[in-house]
């Protein structure tokens, strides 16, 4: 039937109707029905409509990202147009899973071709033996990589290798194959480090060819592994002499007739909080007290301003997308002329800004709001901990050191005044936050573990920085001027870029789950987001919590942007968007510019904004140039971390951790070191001395007068770090 001419594809219900199958009959159709999809002999698209799978109908574009466990996600393209003519229904298949034997030669971050071979239950096997009932998994596509489209960067990095007359490259990514082929002269020497172009490469378990584009130093060299990791994702270092030459010419004066148009705010106490090591300040505050509420104004660089559609420094920084934020280095989106200098919200200077200043009433309610282009004069630049010392000194929230807070509030330049708006800021921070929950939000935040480094680059230890009040109440007022410019700019029917986060499919649910079930929390039903919240506050505190909240980030979707208003499932917002740093991100500089038509002094000439359809495009682009940012971020805070606790494993009284067990296996202890959110393994030989059994019912050790048990807490040391693959070995300290 589904191969006659004209066919049109069918539901079950249709297919029943026309072959004369009966009620009796139809548990038979669907089994054949589902064995036919599994084998990829028919296609389930839109509707839930099949039709015969066809050569040139089941091919995808899009994405892939690669797991380190082996195999990867292809994340299809949702509005490519081949994509949806496909006829596969891409909502249900947002990502499709390739395992290892059948990536070719892609790469991760690359653009690829992927044919669909196999729809069914997940394969458990393949993808790492995921748990849970068959029934309560959504069905899965598998697929090949076909065609490499374009590569993220097509550099490797290896390490320059010379034996006899034959000259390679051997990759630092075990994924690769022993040795690059080199097909041109280097200047490189033996051993040392080196970033390598490929320029052909047919099969996996054929050496590639490539040929040296960068020699990045000597092993052990200050640098030289943050310059590998910055040049395997394909970051930008420098910038190119036309941006260099535009930042040049950008006016430190401001004229006075910018300033006559302008909002004036510079006598009024506006003022930043940022991390203590800052130097692009993006956001300004300040909070009245009304009669009935709040009137809250959240300035913003006026990077518009500076940044003109289509010229050199707005080209950069599309680009690039956003900056990066490396240990230890900064590869910024504009020249630090703009990030630092004249787009920077320093103290006491005067600086160019676009303003939301809304209104909200006693419950957190947002009413009136206007955007005006203004001018400030920030009268105080407070890092976290000073606002947090601020905010303890006033009696409004709890101190964690009372003496070291007290030096701190000291320490602050107009301490009284600026400790009056803090004061004033917090009542209104702390009615959104808690409305923000009430309507459904998930408190995500976790600790930030920064790696502190000597002048050479070596780790020497670390900063705990915790999700305080100070932190939240400058999320609050960033959301709440977000979500403003979104509505208004939807409300306008303008094109612009907002920020989205997906609904979580049912099955990934279901897994976190299992997850809580297995550290003694009763979930319940997931799908409902307050039970979530109410399972992240029950976690609060405990032993698993940063198991719980890792569990919950990884069953989620990622946070993308798009050229639609799709809604923020972890914000709970219908309406949301990024207008609150256009120095590192570029989708708030698309928002500025949207946003010029809507002001209440709006400047003569409106800056050009994207079409609807580039706006797709842009969209799309910067979500990927997240996406490699924060993969680079996290491989330099691991390898330094793995770096500080293999030099610490060596040291005659070795840093000692408290851990938490998370699981019992044959292998032993699945741990978590909670302070520096660390996982890794007590291998059984790791073990006090003892006469040890697995007693598995129970998820527990045992021995003649001890258990070691998962959930207890127990002293540990680092054993052993392989660098290679990130992991980590804790022996249990004898005592603890």
């Amino acid at each position: 039937m589904m191969g006659k001419v004209g066919y049109q594809p069918r539901n079950k219900g249709e297919i029943c109707r026309e072959l004369g199958i009966g009620s009796d009959g139809r548990s038979e159709l669907r089994a054949e029905l589902a064995r036919l999809e599994r084998e990829g002999e028919i296609v389930r698209g839109n509707k839930s409509r099949y039709r015969l799978r066809k050569d040139d109908g089941n091919a995808l574009i899009g994405t892939l990202k690669t797991r380190m466990q082996g195999g990867g996600w292809f994340f299809p393209d949702q509005k490519d147009e081949a994509n949806i003519a496909s006829g596969i229904d891409l909502d249900r298949f947002r990502r499709i899973f390739i395992p290892a034997r059948k990536l070719s030669v892609a790469l991760d971050g690359d653009r690829v071709q992927v044919r669909i071979d196999r729809v069914g239950p997940p394969d458990r096997k393949s993808q790492g033996g995921r748990k849970g009932p068959e029934s309560a998994m959504e069905d899965e596509a598998s697929g090949w990589v076909e065609k490499i489209i374009e590569r993220r960067s097509g550099v490797v990095i290896g390490t320059y290798m010379v034996s006899g007359k034959f000259r390679y490259v051997a990759p630092d990514d075990d994924e690769m194959p022993a040795s690059v082929e080199l097909v041109a002269e280097t200047t490189a020497s033996a051993g040392q480090k080196v970033a390598v172009e490929l320029v052909d490469w047919a099969r996996r378990d054929a050496a590639p060819q490539g040929r040296v584009v960068k020699v990045l130093g000597w092993p052990g060299d200050p640098g030289v592994d943050i310059l590998s990791i910055i040049e395997a994702h394909g970051l930008r270092t420098e910038f190119p002499e036309a941006v260099l030459e535009e930042a040049k010419r950008v006016a430190v004066e401001i004229p006075e007739e910018e300033l006559v148009r302008r909002d004036d705010w510079r006598e009024k106490f506006v003022f930043t909080i940022d991390p203590a090591d800052a130097k692009d300040f993006d956001d300004a505050i300040l909070v009245r007290a009304l009669e009935h509420g709040w009137e809250l104004a959240v300035h913003i660089a006026d990077v518009a301003h500076y940044v003109k559609p289509e010229g050199p420094l707005d080209k950069e920084a599309v680009a690039r997308g956003n900056s990066t934020y490396l240990v230890g280095r900064v590869l910024p989106m504009l020249p630090p002329e703009l990030s630092n200098g004249i787009c920077s919200l320093r103290p006491h200077e005067d600086r160019l800004t676009g303003a939301a200043i809304m209104r909200f009433n006693q419950k957190g309610e947002m009413g009136k709001v206007r955007f005006v282009k203004a001018v400030i004069n920030s009268k105080a630049r407070l890092n976290y901990a000073e606002a947090q010392a601020l905010l303890a000194d006033a009696g409004l929230v709890k101190p964690d050191d009372v003496q070291a807070q007290a030096a701190l509030a000291e320490g602050v330049e107009n301490r009284e005044a600026v400790g009056e708006a803090l004061a004033v800021a917090w009542e209104l921070a702390k009615v959104l936050r808690q409305r923000r929950f009430r309507n459904g939000a998930l408190d995500l935040e976790m600790p930030e573990i920064r790696m502190v480094l000597d002048a050479l680059g070596t780790p020497t230890g670390y900063q705990r920085e915790e999700y305080n009040e100070s932190h939240q109440l400058i999320e609050e007022f960033m959301l709440a001027a977000n979500e403003a410019v979104a509505i208004a700019i939807r409300g306008a029917e303008k094109p612009g870029v907002y920020r989205i986060h997906e609904d979580p499919e049912a099955d990934k649910l279901a897994e976190f789950a299992e997850l809580a079930e297995s550290h003694g929390f009763r979930p319940g039903d997931l799908t409902n987001r307050k039970n979530i919240q109410k399972l992240l506050d029950a976690a609060k505190g405990q032993a698993s919590e940063f198991a719980i909240k890792l569990g919950l980030l990884k069953s989620l979707k990622r946070a993308v942007y798009a050229d639609e208003p799709l809604g923020h499932y972890g914000l709970a917002k219908d309406d949301y968007c990024h207008f609150t740093s256009p120095i590192r991100r570029y989708a708030d500089l698309i928002m500025h510019r949207a946003l010029e038509p809507l002001l209440r002094n709006p400047p003569a000439n409106l800056d050009r904004v994207p079409s609807k359809v580039h706006c797709h495009d842009i969209a799309d682009h910067i979500s990927t140039t997240e996406r490699v940012s924060a993969s680079a971020e996290d491989a330099t805070h691991r390898l330094k971390l793995m770096q500080w606790l293999e030099a610490g494993s060596k040291l005659a009284n070795p840093p000692e951790f408290v851990g938490v067990i998370t699981d019992v296996r044959k292998i032993g202890l699945m741990v978590e070191a909670s302070e520096i959110m660390q996982r890794g393994v007590v291998k059984r030989e790791a073990f006090p001395p003892g006469d040890w059994r697995l007693d598995a019912s129970r998820a527990r050790y045992v021995s003649r007068d001890a258990e070691l048990v998962m959930g207890e807490k127990i002293r540990m040391v680092v054993d052993h770090v392989d660098m290679e693959r990130g992991f980590v070995d804790f022996r249990v300290v004898e005592g603890g």
